[in-house]
């Protein structure tokens, strides 16, 4: 057997940057570091962009540290330490993954950039500071909370509102605080000025309206708007349109108007992944979006004050993922998987477009990956980078070249964090993987990235199928955690011997509107299956791949699919390890997955038909087939799929003497918070998948 010259200690040990956010006028950034379970703060101001530690968590204790905010004097650092911000909902519990005998809580915390002890402002999420750098307003269970950044007094409700409220924002002058109040079945657009005056709503209705954002004078609150959750029950089989709407109001009055009003139609629809709908204010008091009509995420501008139709942004087949609006409202820097290089639909880059007129401009190329970049002052950028071999960097660019800065060399890159990457990082034991493409039984293009091992002879192979399934995984290091971890034990098992195919399967992103909805998916029919089976008798058929030897794995949705290849194949997948996968879908058909409420109407589809199409499509249904061994790997505190789900498959495994071994990490959530967690199962997953598809020959 090829063994790697690095373990997984040694590759897992990389810092890994979130939550990189700058000031208002683009002069400081702030980002999140989590090395090896240790999270920290870190903080770098202009024009050196030194960066500062703020703060250290005490071990690895799973306390995320999120949601950062800089004051617009750069004086502080608000964040929220705690919670799960991967849950599909929240619990009243927050996570406890470490198992302290002391229940955590969800807390907002604020730290000077000067140097300081952080202090707790209150329990609490999604902070907010109001723009003379004061106070921070932030949410309790749906209650507006507000406390000075000091800590020097406690927290206090800031006002009343029957609803749950969210997406708190301030206006420029700090006057007045835009919000959305949801009521279940529809939402209003609130502002609230001060206890003397009543709270004023934005033209309410019965529609849901969200994403409340003020014009740069502070005299108008552009939101959006869609249906109510009303109306006849839609067909659940179907991606059913979501028409909506961006609307202008005036916070003095509380009329508003709709600006532009989306097609009607599945590429039409409110965006769902990526930048989601993307609204903020640009110059010429016009409104930039994200929207998907001509089947790829681009960007789009319309004037609030000239009706008439938006104008595109972004023209080309490519989809648009981070975006930021210069500090000046000129401009627009965002990612984007396109570029001069081959392969980069599978990667990202940074462009630039003004907002006035003038077509994109690239300002990064090559190899690499660009994600969620920022403008800063003087035309300077941040971004997290990454590489084949090296994995996220918090980056900086001094000035692109533009009619200002005509000598800047565009291209011009400091890593703020690459002195904290272990010198024992095995970035030379690295492979580069390459971009495939195949077909799947229906005609479908696929595509995937092939992990090739070093050394001749017959290997065996791993097909990767990544989670969501709203993702696409990248000829880099990845942009998330969850999946910068799976890109790890790729490696790691190409470094042992195995050939490794990642699929990007349709339901994932990357590949336009109608790749990403496809038909039949999921607990509709399963559809993307057969790209998995396609990605399988590709890898099975390269000349240095043993076809008797292929192997899956994956997590949460790739979970799903691993356990669908080995229930129904298992003659092509001998072995396979599933990360808290689904295994049957009908114990979800409830109006969290389906959208529709059965038992409250008289009006209602066959229940039957559907619970019987989850079901075929399940990998339960098909346990009479699955021969194959697996390994089976939850957190008991998962909140995205219930732990039942693997509690129910082990029995149903046991009574039909199917091999399984289980790993269950007590406390633990879905996205697993301790580096302790990720180490342990990673490392399980590759000695299992190397002792049942044995060495390389």
């Amino acid at each position: 057997m090829l063994l790697a010259a690095f373990t997984l200690a040694q590759i897992l040990s990389y810092p890994f940057p979130d939550a990189l956010v700058r000031d208002k006028a683009g002069t400081a950034i702030a980002y999140a570091l989590d090395t090896q379970g240790i999270r920290t703060i870190w903080f770098a101001r202009a024009p050196a962009w030194t960066p500062a530690r703020l703060l250290s968590s005490n071990g690895d204790d799973g306390q995320e540290l999120s949601n950062l905010v800089i004051s617009n004097d750069d004086a502080h650092v608000v964040y929220v330490r705690g919670g799960d911000h991967d849950a599909n909902w929240q619990l009243p519990l927050q996570p406890n993954p470490a198992s302290s005998s002391q229940q955590p809580e969800m807390q907002v915390w604020s730290v000077a950039t000067n140097g300081g002890t952080p202090k707790p402002l209150g329990t609490g999420d999604t902070p907010a500071i109001s723009p003379d750098g004061t106070r921070v307003v932030f949410t309790d269970d749906g209650a507006v909370m507000v406390a000075p950044i000091d800590g020097g007094a406690a927290s206090k409700r800031l006002f009343f509102d029957r609803g749950k409220d969210s997406d708190l924002r301030w206006s420029p002058d700090g006057s007045a605080l835009a919000f959305v109040s949801t009521r279940t079945d529809h939402s209003f657009i609130g502002i609230y000025r001060n206890d003397a005056a009543p709270i004023q709503y934005l033209a309410p209705s019965t529609s849901q309206d969200v994403m409340p954002r003020w014009s740069p004078d502070g005299q108008a609150v552009a939101f959006i708007r869609t249906p109510g959750d009303g109306g006849p029950p839609q067909n659940p089989f179907d991606w059913n349109p979501v028409p909506w709407e961006i609307w202008v109001g005036d916070p003095s009055g509380g009329s508003a108007r709709r600006i532009w009003s989306s097609p009607d139609t599945a590429r039409g629809s409110l965006p769902q992944s990526g930048l989601g709908p993307f609204l903020e204010w640009v110059a010429g008091d016009r409104l930039a979006f994200n929207g998907e009509q001509d089947n790829w995420p681009h960007l789009y501008v319309v004037s609030v004050r000239n009706a008439g139709p938006p104008r595109l942004l972004t023209p080309g087949a490519f989809m648009v993922e981070g975006a930021d609006v210069s500090p000046d409202l000129q401009s627009v820097v965002y990612s984007a998987n396109t570029g001069s290089t081959p392969g980069d639909d599978d990667r990202r880059h940074v462009f630039v477009v003004r907002v006035a007129a003038g077509a994109p401009a690239a300002l990064t190329r090559g190899t690499s990956s660009e994600t969620n970049p920022l403008a800063l002052e003087d035309e300077q950028l941040a971004f997290n980078r990454a590489t084949a071999q090296q994995p996220l960097l918090v980056m900086l660019q001094r000035p692109y070249k533009t009619i200002s800065h005509p000598n800047s060399e565009s291209g011009m890159q400091t890593a703020l964090d690459a002195d904290l990457l272990p010198s024992d990082f095995p970035s030379l034991q690295l492979a580069t993987p390459r971009e495939v493409s195949f077909l799947a039984a229906d005609g479908q293009r696929v595509y995937g990235q092939l992990f090739l091992p070093p050394g001749g002879g017959k290997h065996p192979g791993v097909i990767f199928v990544h989670g969501g399934p709203f993702r696409q995984m990248l000829l880099t290091w990845h942009y998330m955690d969850y999946y910068s971890n799976a890109y790890a034990v790729n490696q790691t098992l190409a470094a042992r011997g195995f050939a490794v195919l990642s699929v990007n399967y349709r339901c994932g992103i990357g590949y336009g509107h109608d790749f990403n909805f496809p038909a039949r998916w999921g607990p509709t029919g399963a559809s993307e299956y057969q790209d998995v089976v396609a990605g399988a008798r590709f890898l099975r058929h390269q000349p240095h791949v043993d076809p008797n030897r292929i192997g899956i794995w994956g997590g949460s949705y790739g979970g799903y699919l691993t356990a669908l290849a080995l229930a129904r194949d298992s003659n092509l997948f001998k072995a396979g390890v599933d990360f808290h996968g689904v295994h049957d879908w009908s114990l979800d058909v409830d109006d969290r997955l389906w959208g529709f409420t059965q038992l409250k109407r008289y009006q209602q589809y066959d229940t039957r038909a559907i619970m019987k199409l989850a079901w075929e499509s399940s990998p339960d249904s098909a346990i009479a087939t699955w021969k194959s061994p697996v390994l089976l790997i939850q957190g008991d505190d998962d909140r995205n799929v219930e732990f039942h789900q693997m509690v129910d498959l082990v029995e149903r495994l046991r009574i039909a003497r199917v091999p399984y071994e289980q790993i269950v990490i007590p406390d633990e959530i879905h996205g697993f918070l301790r580096y302790a967690s990720w180490l342990y199962a990673d490392a399980a997953t590759v000695e299992y998948l190397s002792r049942e598809l044995g060495p390389s020959r």
